[in-house]
């Protein structure tokens, strides 16, 4: 579980939650944050509030990764608790995922599971009973959910 900050990383950063930001607006964002909180500077810095923007700068600083934080704060409230009792979003239900793969490229999603599958098959195949033959699976299933995003629509943004 990777470290989130206690407000939304938007805030954290003094960033409107807007779909249309741009990487620019964020690492700009990002670098004011860092500037006045580093733990390098002369009176000492803020560590945790460093610690916090750093967190939020990674979560922000793709287009993909703002549309998923978006999508979590538009998801309701935290249910779960991670380490160190700080809140996480639970999962998304699997209608949210279903609606992602309908709206999305569900041709190409299909296409591309057909695919890692005919390739963990032939693997198995070719490997037989060597103790490679899990491994190769594995690097195909990675593929697999390595690629697959982009066949999904973006996060509901309602």
């Amino acid at each position: 579980m990777t470290r989130q900050p206690a407000d939304g990383p938007f805030r954290v950063l003094g960033l409107e939650p807007r779909a249309d930001l741009t990487d620019d607006e964020v690492h700009a964002a990002w670098r004011r944050a860092a500037s006045a909180t580093h733990p390098d500077r002369e009176d000492g810095g803020d560590p945790e509030r460093f610690a916090d923007a750093a967190a939020a700068y990674t979560a922000l600083r793709t287009r993909f990764g703002r549309g998923e934080v978006l999508a979590d704060l538009q998801a309701g409230p935290m249910v779960a608790t991670g380490r160190g009792g700080r809140p996480v979003q639970a999962l998304p239900a699997g209608r949210h995922l279903w609606a992602r793969v309908r709206q999305g490229r569900p041709a190409r999603l299909a296409l591309r599971i057909l695919i890692a599958v005919a390739a963990a098959a032939a693997a198995m195949f070719a490997a037989g009973p060597h103790p490679a033959a899990p491994a190769l699976v594995t690097g195909v299933a990675t593929w697999l959910v390595l690629t697959a995003r982009h066949d999904l629509a973006p996060p509901d943004r309602r």
